[in-house]
């Protein structure tokens, strides 16, 4: 207790953990979304098209997060706008992302003055001390929007994502809201790459989402699941960082996956040693019955 108590009192570690919390509440939060819309890997190649944006910023001399929302952003609509007109798939859509964002962020880093591929392992993994005061602020802004946002139209957001035909019926603005998780999505990736990394996270997207998926059903439990999975995966992984020397999205990442095993380990078990007395009664009428005598 005493040694977490030492470590909290570091500055840099203080401002760790309030991002990782931040993080932590809007990754899974968005990721909800996306996973029901059988896009998991869209933080993936968000991430990637993050990066051009963060090389760009050492290229242009300015804050290389705010270049990394700005090109983020630009990417995910043009993605969403493609994948709305029906000539290119997701998945193809989502490989322009994947391949133009690491082309793009070598090659940028590469003629920027000064710039090696050194500078971008703090914004590829995450790192402990890069997070600045001016970042906490920025992220803090971010996350109370993202999360605001959320809570007026999550509703709808749900009724696009779970049926888009249906919605497009009753008369929800399906394309703004399309675009708004898209611009969400990005906005989340660039806050986190600070402390998880852009080429993890969005694992912390997917991860909780997953674990919760296996424990409860229900979408607001799910939701409710999700962020305490990974606000307690970020703050675990930021604070196991400074005492194993390792990137902390790495970290964040493997116990998050190591929350999604127990889950699973341990929703299959109650599957396994329920009663028959317990299975709901339309779970029953499924069974096979008896052959008459």
């Amino acid at each position: 207790m005493g040694a977490a108590v030492s470590v909290l009192s570091l500055g840099f570690m203080q401002r760790a953990v309030i991002a990782a919390v931040l993080v932590g509440l809007t990754a899974p939060a968005v990721g909800v979304f996306l996973v029901q819309r059988r896009l998991a890997l869209m933080g993936d190649g968000i991430g990637h098209v993050a990066l051009t944006g963060v090389a760009l910023g050492f290229l242009l001399g300015t804050a290389p997060v705010l270049t990394a929302v700005i090109v983020a952003t630009a990417g995910a609509v043009v993605i969403e706008l493609v994948r709305q007109q029906g000539r290119t798939g997701g998945d193809v859509a989502l490989a322009l992302l994947f391949y133009g964002g690491i082309a793009g962020g070598v090659l940028l880093i590469g003629i920027a003055p000064g710039g090696s591929n050194a500078n971008l392992l703090s914004y590829l993994f995450g790192s402990l001390t890069s997070v600045a005061p001016a970042d906490v602020v920025l992220i803090s802004i971010l996350a109370g929007v993202i999360l605001l946002t959320l809570a007026i139209v999550g509703r709808q957001m749900f009724a696009v994502c779970h049926d888009e035909e249906y919605a497009r019926i009753a008369g929800l603005p399906v394309r703004f809201l399309n675009l708004l998780l898209a611009v969400m999505a990005a906005v989340t990736v660039t806050l986190a790459m600070r402390v998880v990394g852009l080429l993890l996270v969005s694992a912390l997207m997917v991860v909780p989402v997953a674990t919760a998926q296996q424990l409860v059903r229900g979408f607001r439990a799910t939701v409710m699941v999700a962020l305490a999975s990974g606000v307690l995966s970020a703050v675990s992984g930021v604070i196991g960082s400074y005492y194993v020397k390792a990137a902390p999205g790495a970290l964040i990442v493997v116990l998050a996956l190591a929350g999604f095993g127990l889950a699973t380990g341990g929703a299959g078990l109650v599957r396994l040693i329920r009663p028959a007395s317990d299975v709901p009664r339309q779970e029953m009428a499924l069974l096979p019955q008896e052959a008459p005598r």
